[in-house]
C-alpha cells in the first residue's frame, strides 16, 4: 500500500489519474494534451511518462501497447482496497459504539 500512498501524494499524478478515470485508455501524447489544457500543467512528455511509471509501479494504471502506440488504463483496484479498508474500519468502530450501551 505504501507504493499507492506515494503514488497519490503528487498533484500531477492525481490529475493523471482524474483524465483517465474521465476518458480512460489514453497514450501519453494525450495525457500531455489534456494535462495542459485542463490542468495548466506543462510537463515534458519525459516527466509525464516518469509519473506514468510510478503510478503502474503502485498498481493504479496498466498500459496496453497497439502498434507503436502504449494507452493507458486507470485500474481501480488498489483504490478500492484503500477506501474498502477505511470504510470497514468505520463500520467496526459503529458498530462497537452500538454494542457499548451508555455511550
Amino acid at each position: 500500500m505504501g507504493d499507492v500512498y506515494k503514488a497519490l501524494a503528487d498533484p500531477t499524478r492525481r490529475a493523471i489519474l482524474d483524465e483517465l478515470a474521465e476518458r480512460d485508455e489514453q497514450t501519453l501524447f494525450e495525457l500531455c494534451a489534456r494535462l495542459i489544457s485542463k490542468h495548466d500543467l506543462a510537463s515534458s512528455r519525459q516527466a509525464v511518462s516518469q509519473h506514468l511509471d510510478v503510478l503502474e509501479d503502485a498498481g493504479l494504471v496498466t498500459t496496453r501497447r497497439e502498434g507503436r502506440y502504449k494507452f493507458h488504463h486507470l485500474d481501480r483496484r488498489p483504490l478500492q482496497r484503500l477506501a474498502g479498508r477505511w470504510l470497514q474500519l468505520s463500520e467496526d468502530r459503529e458498530d462497537h459504539r452500538d454494542q457499548c450501551p451508555g455511550r
